[in-house]
């Protein structure tokens, strides 16, 4: 009797197929930018042929923008929850600009100016990179109005703040190329000083929680 074993090939849904086409495509976007998503490239990234690729999407601007709109949710999801857990909107906005300054924010910033430059030659991306930016402005708008609510924020006008909030974090990101070790604590803090002073809140209140990349590592726990 033969001791082969013929292995079964499990059928991927045609949903779970394309979802992992649209994941491949983000990791290829953030790590090597969306000009590097061709049918070839991701069907490289998942062995499978490129026409299988191109049986879900014909048009290859069609997964370049899903492939931004993928990541750009990931990243929306990460800083601001839709289902944001325990906590008050100050610690939720705290942690918001913990997480979107500094190098760890930089692989996002590099897709959004990818995207933001490509969007002029590409309709479909446009039209993206638009919706994405609506639903940036949305979430932490929602946020900073649930802090007004509870008397934690003070603004007469949360959808004006949260454009000028975005727009320092925007300007901060579009360094993400180049190189910022020179850049003063005060620059590097803007779009924390920015919303306390347009929230009415005291400086250091949503400075990040933890020390400072460069500061001792145990400082705190130092001191206990």
């Amino acid at each position: 009797m033969s001791s082969s074993v013929q292995r079964k090939r499990v059928r991927k849904s045609p949903a779970d197929r394309r979802a992992e086409i649209v994941a491949a495509a983000a990791t290829v976007a953030l790590t090597e930018g969306l000009e590097s998503i061709t049918l070839r490239r991701i069907g490289e990234q998942l062995d499978v042929r490129p026409g299988l690729i191109s049986h879900y999407f014909p048009a290859v601007e069609d997964l370049v923008a899903e492939a931004f709109g993928s990541a750009a949710t990931a990243e929306l999801d990460r800083l601001v929850p839709p289902d944001r857990p325990e906590g008050t909107p100050t610690d939720h906005l705290a942690r918001f600009f913990a997480h979107a300054t500094g190098e760890a924010y930089d692989d996002i910033s590099r897709l959004w100016i990818n995207a933001r430059h490509l969007s002029r030659y590409r309709p479909v991306l446009r039209d993206r990179v638009g919706a994405q930016e609506a639903a940036w402005r949305g979430r932490l708008e929602g946020l900073i109005r649930e802090g007004v609510q509870r008397g934690e924020f003070r603004t007469d006008d949360p959808y004006l703040t949260t454009v000028q909030i975005l727009v320092v974090v925007d300007g901060l990101g579009a360094h993400a190329n180049t190189d910022t070790t020179g850049r003063p604590a005060a620059v590097t803090r803007m779009a924390v000083t920015t919303a306390e002073r347009e929230l009415g809140l005291p400086a250091g209140t949503l400075a990040p929680p933890c020390a400072p990349a460069d500061g001792p590592a145990d400082s705190a726990a130092s001191t206990d």
